[in-house]
């Protein structure tokens, strides 16, 4: 979710969001293959509105687990949040061509709220049109 659509955080939460960022770095640095906490580590950093750091997460999510559509729609998330559309629209045709569709919540999914502005969201609208998938 983007920032301002994020719900705020009260410091109680950003510390403990804190405390399991720090827990799942150092994890991750010794099992760097370890999928599950790289996922939620991804996640952390998003929620807190450490995009870019995000961004190298979900980087490495995609070279380990490169088939996984899931993982490349993150990616284009994340992409989408640091500014990079052109990446995200990429990421996000990668993500549909190994088998994502959640089509409505990619519509409306706050982190890609910058990218659905960008010329590139409607060539992507228009590949999934193309689908005959519904898509509101």
């Amino acid at each position: 979710m983007a920032n301002s659509e994020r719900k705020k955080l009260n410091r109680e939460e950003r510390r403990s969001l804190d405390i399991e960022i720090d827990f799942l770095a150092r994890l991750t640095r010794r099992a760097p293959d370890y999928v599950e906490a790289l996922e939620v580590l991804a996640h952390d950093y998003t929620l807190r509105g450490r995009y870019a750091d995000g961004l190298q997460v979900d980087e490495r999510l995609a070279n380990l687990r490169p088939e996984n559509p899931l993982v490349h729609y993150n990616l284009a998330c994340s992409y989408a949040l640091t500014d990079q559309p052109e990446l995200a629209f990429e990421s996000l045709n990668r993500a549909i061509d190994r088998g994502y569709r959640e089509f409505r919540w990619l519509a409306r999914d706050p982190d890609l709220a910058t990218f659905r502005k960008h010329p590139l969201y409607r060539k992507l609208r228009g590949r999934i049109r193309a689908m005959q998938v519904p898509v509101d």
